[in-house]
């Protein structure tokens, strides 16, 4: 998938919200692509506004406090009669669930920012699914704040939400920790030093893409 210049809006996030979230300038350090954690199983077409509904938009993530407070709403309009467990629990700022389980067009709907910038606000790291849509897809990439894995397997029906899995970028497999047993996953491909660097302003900083004061 093509980079693009990223906006105004992702531009504020890279240079402000992550140095003060990760304590560096540098956007995400030393990454293996390595994610070990429980996992948080959804279903198909997943919408930004179910991961972010608009009430919450007004919330600036350029703002370190923002930020932490948009994490806290993520994913908060699935409806509860399909998920008895929040993906972060009443009172709490952070999930966890580091890692989250998608079936067919994962982050479909509006093409607003703040839906991967509040799932990584949450502390989410990667999410694996059959198909993103494109928007979506590419603002985890541009804001550097999820990895979008891909996988041609009905993991929502597979895993359950609270099982311990480990997502391997690596090797491309994801791997139930309990069982062993392997999932074959697509390789990330260009997307994936995109987001090691913390997003696309960082990447084109450091690749000398763009020049920046």
């Amino acid at each position: 998938m093509p980079l693009q210049r990223p906006s105004r809006h992702v531009l504020r996030i890279q240079r402000t919200c992550r140095a003060s979230a990760t304590g560096t300038s540098n956007g995400k350090a030393e990454n293996t692509r390595v994610i070990r954690g429980p996992c948080y199983v959804t279903r198909d077409n997943i919408d930004t506004d179910q991961i972010i509904p608009a009430e919450y938009l007004t919330l600036v993530p350029s703002k370190p406090e923002e930020y932490e407070k948009l994490g806290s709403y993520a994913l908060i309009g699935l409806p509860t009669e399909l998920y008895e467990k929040r993906f972060v629990e009443d009172g709490r700022m952070k999930t966890e669930y580091p890692i989250v389980i998608g079936g067919q067009n994962f982050g479909c709907g509006s093409s607003r920012e703040h839906a991967p910038v509040a799932m990584g606000a949450a502390g989410a790291k990667v999410v694996v699914a059959e198909t993103y849509a494109r928007i979506f897809f590419r603002n985890c990439v541009s804001t550097g704040e999820l990895y979008p894995c891909e996988t041609d397997l009905r993991l929502c029906e597979e895993l359950e939400t609270g099982e311990e899995v480990e997502v391997d970028m690596n090797k491309d497999v994801l791997t139930v920790l309990a069982t062993g047993k392997q999932y074959q996953l697509k390789p990330i491909g260009e997307a994936g030093p995109v987001v090691d660097a913390g997003g696309i302003f960082e990447y084109a900083r450091r690749t000398g893409m763009m020049k920046l004061a």
